[in-house]
Order: C-alpha cells, then sequence, then structure tokens
C-alpha cells in the first residue's frame, strides 16, 4: 500500500486540536494550534544538526499541506 507523506487528524477530545501526521521518516505528529511535534519513532543517533533542518523545512510543508486541504473544503 502506497501512503499519502501528510495525513490530517482531528480528535473529540481535543476539540481545539488540528493535527498533521507525516507518514514518511522521521515519522512525526504535529499540533498544529501550537507546533508541538511528538516524534513516533526513536531518532538516536541521527545527525542532529541536519534533522533539525528537515524538520524545518517538513513542518513548513506540513503547515502549506494543512493550507492546501483547507483551500479544498471552502470551495
Amino acid at each position: 500500500m502506497q501512503l499519502p507523506k501528510f495525513v490530517l487528524a482531528d480528535n473529540s477530545d481535543f476539540p481545539e486540536d488540528i493535527f498533521v501526521i507525516h507518514l514518511d521518516f522521521p515519522r512525526f505528529i504535529i499540533n498544529l494550534k501550537d507546533d508541538e511535534v511528538e516524534f513516533l519513532e526513536d531518532l538516536e543517533g541521527e545527525d542532529e544538526t541536519e534533522l533539525e533542518s528537515e524538520m524545518e523545512h517538513l513542518i513548513t510543508l506540513a503547515g502549506e499541506f494543512y493550507d492546501k486541504e483547507m483551500e479544498g473544503y471552502d470551495e
């Protein structure tokens, strides 16, 4: 099965929160309400500088993904 790079999620226990889940490495969930990131795998041993740079880029892409998805709902 081929998975998308990002998916949206919400949860009635957190009515104010919107989550974007990144399904490629490094897998993570970002809460767009406060930009809190939770990694879904152990990243020990990864190059911290490279990972930090990649995460900045991926967080930007997650925000763009969310904006694009919301545009689709507005139409």
